[in-house]
């Protein structure tokens, strides 16, 4: 039999080891939790979807992967051969709310958390790879939606980044139109204005000097083009961003109707209880120009600027209009999770894990009392106690190393004289001391033991 080289797809190459896989199950947990907090409800979505539903909004074609089988069939369904991979959760929800919106309430509050592909450059070391995890959430309603679900978005992110530990970090807003009307009030062509866009949110990575030269290629003057960077780089506070914007309104309609935006979402964020030192109005925030048409959100670990945008998302209003007449208004905002929990992993970020998901293992004394060490497992189980039993035959030493390599907490230990005697040996790892449980009182004992232990390491 030919044997076949184990290796792994580049692009799709993010297998982890149990103990970083608990890590990234955590992150998951929290993520999850959070968004639930907040009244969003879970939704799914297929892995594949037809190929005109990913395009109809500016999905790449190039980036998507469609779907083929390895041999040609005969007769092959013809929809099966123009399925792809989804590229993102966003136009599939577009699609989903579309299908189904009778049978849904608006506001309509969702998040989905799952795998996407996307044919990029893989590069690693910038967390990019062409298989990851994103954790959406979306309030899309139904002809309307209220600006104070742009400004509570960033109250879910905050209270997410927060309960993971990762340091401080800090939500960018900023809004479509404003950008808009900086582009007419610096007479941008209009048909320029997506490609001038795109050059300014290259400034951190290009400098400058190469962004101006880039714009007068695409017919920005030079004084212009000077003072759209000035405008968009100027570090200052929230509330002098959004002053300065208000002094210079009156000269575009979609400048004032931004700013008017930025400001009513910058007081909704601040009464969601968000503090300043966690969000701030950046001009520099260029984002989504096939999707968005207000707010916009970028979010950075304070830190760790190189690590860029771990968080981003805004306000669209007409995403389904591909596939319904109605108009259904919404906002949203997506974790790359993959992307983050590699970079996260990299800086040393990440929580320590349990190493093992049990916190108990049963050691097998005698092969005649496998009923009783199955039945204790059982009863641990129904209590609510995470629980292994060691199945293979081997000394106790060698199961005693097995579970402190696993990181379990406790051992319990029991031959034919205990089973006799209706006890058991608990044995806290930790502390490495025992005490004999009578088998009826084994969960208050475990629970008792387990309480010791934690504090044990706590301490």
């Amino acid at each position: 039999m030919k044997t076949v080289k184990p290796s792994l797809l580049r692009g799709f190459d993010q297998e982890y080891l149990p103990q970083e896989q608990l890590q990234f199950n955590a992150l998951v947990d929290i993520i999850r939790r959070n968004f639930e907090l907040f009244g969003f409800l879970p939704i799914e979505t297929p892995s594949a979807e037809r190929a005109e539903v990913l395009t109809s909004k500016g999905g790449v074609e190039k980036e998507i992967y469609a779907l083929r089988r390895l041999a040609d069939v005969a007769n092959e369904d013809e929809a099966a051969i123009k399925g792809a991979l989804r590229f993102d959760l966003t136009v599939p929800l577009a699609r989903y709310v579309a299908m189904r919106e009778r049978e849904l309430a608006f506001p309509f509050r969702r998040y989905q958390i799952q795998r996407v592909w996307r044919g990029e450059t893989p590069q690693a070391q910038k967390g990019r790879f062409r298989e990851f995890y994103q954790c959406d959430i979306d309030i899309i309603g139904r002809d309307k939606l209220s600006y104070l679900a742009e400004a509570e978005i960033p109250s879910v992110i905050y209270s997410v980044f927060r309960e993971m530990g990762i340091g401080e970090f800090r939500i960018r807003i900023n809004n479509r139109k404003v950008l808009k009307g900086l582009m007419e009030m610096h007479e941008v062509p209009e048909a320029a204005t997506a490609e001038v866009l795109r050059v300014l949110d290259k400034i951190e990575k290009i400098g400058p000097t190469e962004v101006l030269r880039e714009m007068m290629k695409s017919g920005v003057t030079t004084d212009a083009g000077r003072d759209l960077i000035h405008v968009m780089t100027e570090k200052l506070s929230t509330d002098d961003v959004l002053r300065n914007l208000a002094a210079s309104g009156g000269k575009s309609r979609p400048f004032d109707e931004g700013v008017k935006e930025l400001t009513e979402v910058v007081a909704g964020i601040r009464a969601f209880g968000v503090p300043d030192s966690a969000f701030a109005v950046d001009l520099g925030i260029v984002r989504g120009l096939e999707y968005y048409t207000g707010t916009i959100y970028e979010t950075t670990l304070t830190k760790y600027p190189e690590l860029g945008s771990i968080c981003s998302g805004g306000r669209y209003d007409d995403l389904a209009s591909y596939f319904t007449d109605t108009r259904l208004p919404g906002v949203g905002i997506s974790i790359g999770l993959t992307r983050l929990f590699s970079k996260l992993k990299e800086a040393g970020l990440l929580r320590s894990p349990p190493r093992t998901p049990a916190e108990v293992l049963i050691t097998r004394m005698e092969d005649q009392d496998l009923a009783g060490y199955l039945g204790m497992a059982r009863k641990l189980r129904d209590a609510g106690i995470n629980t292994e039993v060691y199945l293979e035959s081997a000394k106790l030493k060698n199961q005693l190393a097995y579970a402190e390599k696993k990181g379990f907490r406790v051992a319990l230990i029991a031959g034919e004289t205990e089973f006799a005697k209706q006890v058991v040996q608990v044995k806290n790892l930790a502390t490495r001391t025992a005490v004999d449980s009578p088998l009826a009182d084994l969960v208050a004992t475990l629970r008792n033991t387990l309480k010791q232990s934690t504090d044990s390491k706590d301490g």
